[in-house]
């Protein structure tokens, strides 16, 4: 039996039919999980998350290559389908709720095809993370975002935050009747690997994503008109704001402009 085969199985069993706005596209090529598990080189001593497991198909192979999975789902329909099938599996944790809320157990590896509508929150949440590498599925439009350059139509904090903290790979492009049902968007596998050392240096990495997050709402203003929330919301009142700003590094460029380490000694100079 095929995994289509399978899910379709699935979904009559348990009345599970795939949710689009919880981007529920269940991976059905068999092919494709094993180059996932291949990417992240997933070892016998391994510590797996996998965030939205689905029908358990890549779970499954998952459990048999490492020391342990855990399987986060948050919808309670494939909570259920999953303590049957995986039953006989005595190294997988399933957790259910969502990724970003409840409480996971030490990681050492991630390998998953997490909604797509998560995408954002889920890299936010991962860069706070400790983690030897992850292999994911993004929206092709949404990976492109990480890596994207200095001053393009895409550059934006998600590109600040990854260079600074992880090396991004974009690695295959995944056909779209890899999934049931196939997504309306391009898909491509991506792996991030933490940085050994970071390429520059924060004082208060508080403070750095607070600033990135502040003046990337105004990208297209100079860096001494965006930067001013950020200075009264830190007790300077409009004078004294306006005369910090105007002696800023960068205060004449434009926020689309600022390379990541230039958001760097912003922060800097910000936390001092």
């Amino acid at each position: 039996m095929s995994l289509y085969q399978k899910a379709k199985h699935l979904m009559c069993a348990y009345g599970i039919f795939p949710k689009k706005y919880l981007g529920q596209n269940f991976v059905v090529d068999e092919q494709f999980l094993q180059l996932m598990s291949s990417y992240a080189s997933v070892r016998r001593s391994d510590v797996v998350l996998e965030i939205g497991a689905g029908f358990g198909f890549l779970t499954r192979l998952l459990a048999q290559k490492s020391r342990k999975v855990v399987a986060v789902e948050a919808d309670a329909r494939l909570v259920e389908a999953l303590q049957n099938e995986l039953s006989r599996f005595d190294n997988v944790e399933l957790i259910e709720g969502s990724i970003l809320k409840v409480a996971i157990p030490p990681f050492g590896k991630v390998v998953s095809n997490p909604p797509f509508s998560i995408s954002s929150p889920l890299l936010f949440w991962l860069l706070k993370r400790t983690f030897q590498c992850a292999v994911l599925t993004f929206q092709k439009e949404f990976a492109e975002r990480l890596d994207a350059p200095v001053g393009s139509k895409d550059y934006g904090r998600l590109a600040v935050f990854t260079s600074y903290r992880f090396e991004v790979e974009a690695l295959d492009n995944v056909p779209k009747d890899a999934f049931y049902p196939p997504p309306d968007v391009d898909v491509v596998i991506v792996r991030l690997k933490p940085k050994r050392l970071v390429p520059f240096k924060v004082e208060d990495e508080e403070v750095f994503d607070e600033v990135v997050q502040t003046l990337f709402t105004q990208r297209n203003r100079k860096v001494r008109n965006a930067v001013l929330p950020f200075l009264r919301k830190h007790g300077l009142k409009d004078i004294a704001a306006v005369k910090k700003a105007d002696v800023l590094p960068f205060h004449n460029k434009r926020v689309r402009d600022l390379a990541p380490e230039d958001f760097g000694v912003l922060a800097n100079e910000l936390s001092a």
